[in-house]
């Protein structure tokens, strides 16, 4: 088992005060210190997770870890990874500034997303990008310009969709035909000869391709890592070009219920490097560097939300609704993908499980529902619920809606709990207002 199967952080535990702990840090008095909503990060679960991939991954001899940014960025969890000696895959000038301000080596750092800007590519150039995935024809030419007009040359991959479709949701899903992203194989031959005849400051290194999230079949990698590998050989043949690098993406599934089974980062890692090693064999090429990016399955288990719950409502013959002071804002999947979750009550870790009720959220939306018909003890007004395996993507994902402040943030470990991103403030709400100066007359 590794850490990404584990549906609660490894520290968790229930302490001599009977309530919930995470890291040696009671949920309870984390709750009253920094309020609530509050999102808590367990920095063993991130370690543990993060030596259970470069474990799985050291029969192979030229590994990167990436970790994906999208999932949770912030100068502390970019700080941490950089420790365990990950790189950073990134999709924005926002992500990319985050890395360079905590201190990161840019030259582990990937750029990749379907159309960056002229600012977020110059900003890449300028500060020292180790690789720009690059996504289609338009930001070929662009990114041959800017970095001309920067006398560098850029270190690129070219994204590819390899035309498989993994079985998740469908907005997550990311390597078919019918994608946004990447070249299609038909198309490879095209951006090849432009990069060799006329686009002279880039240097093509490799392929990339990433097929999805919440990936439970690890099938698809050895069946994507056959297409790269295949399209290298081929293209080494036809233009005696030596790629040295492919990168498989990410994706990896983790366990949000108890009906979730998703593969180990063992399996995983058993499956792509078989399938390098047979293929690399099978077309005779070189060993390329493995490039992956991990995101959801390094940060997600490690993270929790803690909630204050507050009014209820009995439905004639109906639900039972018990609402709490976050929802859609802080956690927008259950709303966006019909995401699914597991809670305790902080408080009531081991109390009998009476009645089946649902979650919802404060904000003025129908949708905004956080997990429906669960099990829980008796509920009273001011009780902190747990929810667990938050890590990715609700922070990521917080919006501002309804003008409601994005929760704080802390890490925990060994009994100590530090604040790693503020609750928001009225002030910080409107700090970037303007009133026209003929509206105030």
């Amino acid at each position: 088992m590794s850490t990404n199967q584990s549906l609660k952080p490894l520290t968790l535990q229930v302490n001599q005060q009977g309530n919930l702990e995470i890291g040696g840090c009671d949920l309870i008095e984390l709750a009253q210190e920094y309020g609530t909503p509050l999102y808590v990060l367990d920095e063993k679960t991130i370690r543990s997770v993060c030596n259970d991939y470069k474990d799985a991954f050291k029969n192979y001899p030229k590994v990167n870890m990436m970790y994906a940014s999208k999932a949770l960025c912030t100068s502390a969890v970019s700080v941490l990874l950089a420790s365990e000696g990950f790189g950073f895959d990134v999709v924005s000038a926002g992500e990319i500034y985050t890395v360079y301000n905590a201190g990161i080596d840019m030259s582990k750092v990937l750029f990749n997303g379907n159309n960056k800007s002229v600012d977020e590519l110059t900003l890449a150039i300028e500060l020292g990008v180790g690789r720009i995935s690059v996504d289609n024809f338009f930001e070929l030419s662009l990114l041959n310009e800017i970095a001309k007009s920067h006398n560098k040359v850029a270190d690129i991959l070219l994204r590819i969709t390899p035309g498989i479709e993994c079985h998740t949701h469908e907005y997550i899903q990311t390597g078919h035909l019918d994608s946004k992203f990447g070249f299609d194989l038909t198309q490879i031959d095209e951006a090849v000869e432009l990069i060799l005849e006329q686009y002279k400051n880039l240097k093509l290194h490799g392929l990339h391709a990433h097929i999805g999230s919440q990936i439970f079949a690890t099938t698809i990698y050895a069946d994507e890592i056959e297409i790269l590998i295949k399209e290298i050989a081929r293209l080494d043949e036809k233009y005696s070009l030596k790629l040295d690098e492919i990168n498989v993406g990410g994706g990896l599934g983790v366990k949000y219920t108890e009906n979730d089974i998703p593969p180990s980062t063992y399996d995983i890692a058993e499956k792509i490097i078989t399938s390098l090693n047979k293929n690399i064999e099978k077309y005779n090429i070189t060993p390329p560097a493995l490039f992956i990016e991990p995101g959801r399955s390094i940060i997600s288990t490690a993270g929790v939300t803690l909630y204050t719950l507050g009014s209820s409502k009995q439905v004639p013959h109906g639900k039972k609704y018990f609402a709490v002071d976050g929802g859609m804002a802080d956690n927008a999947r259950p709303s966006m993908y019909g995401a699914e979750y597991t809670a305790q009550i902080v408080n009531k870790p081991d109390a009998q499980n009476l009645q089946t009720v649902t979650i919802a959220g404060r904000f003025c939306e129908s949708g905004d529902i956080l997990i429906k018909n669960i099990a829980l003890p008796e509920i009273d007004e001011g009780d902190i619920l747990c929810v667990y395996n938050t890590g990715a993507y609700n922070y990521s994902m917080a919006s501002n809606y309804n003008r409601v402040l994005k929760p704080a943030m802390v890490l925990v470990n060994e009994g100590k709990a530090e604040l790693i991103v503020k609750r928001e403030t009225l002030d910080d709400i409107v700090a970037h207002d303007i009133i026209p100066q003929r509206l105030k007359k």
